[in-house]
């Protein structure tokens, strides 16, 4: 499996992730596997009574696959990391249902959790990737810097 992806609804799952980390050859080397899944949440970005029924995901695929490699190439290069994978949805995702998976493999978890959040933090800030909120009353594009995964 690549360490970076787009992906359709349930073509990646964070066991297959975990599963590649585990055949790297210097996983003997690891101590430790910090995971994040994000997962779309019912409550809209907006703060209205309206609930969020399912998020649509688009994203400007070559662009957004060459920075999610750089984001990766960039946290490999922090002490104690040995693999970085970074695999987003690119499809209708219901409430309850992930859309974001971003996993680290380090020699200690302190390594992993300040590489895990970075990570994170520069795919909504730099990634081409955008969401379109449906709600019960109404639909709308949601700007990355004003949400959350």
């Amino acid at each position: 499996m690549e360490p970076v992806g787009l992906h359709k609804k349930r073509e990646i799952e964070l066991s297959k992730i975990i599963e590649g980390f585990s055949k790297h050859p210097r996983y003997r080397e690891a101590g430790a596997v910090a995971c994040f899944v994000g997962v779309v949440r019912e409550d809209p970005v907006s703060g209205s009574d309206a609930k969020v029924t399912h998020l649509e995901y688009e994203a400007y695929t070559s662009v957004a696959l060459k920075q999610l490699e750089a984001i990766r190439q960039d946290m490999m290069k922090n002490p104690g990391v040995i693999d970085v994978s970074i695999h987003h949805v690119i499809d209708t995702v219901d409430v309850g249902e992930p859309s974001l998976f971003v996993a680290v493999l380090g020699k200690h978890r302190q390594d992993v959790f300040q590489t895990l959040s970075e990570a994170v933090e520069r795919l909504k800030r730099e990634v081409p990737i955008w969401k379109k909120e449906f709600t019960t009353k109404e639909s709308s594009w949601v700007s990355t810097e004003t949400s959350e995964t």
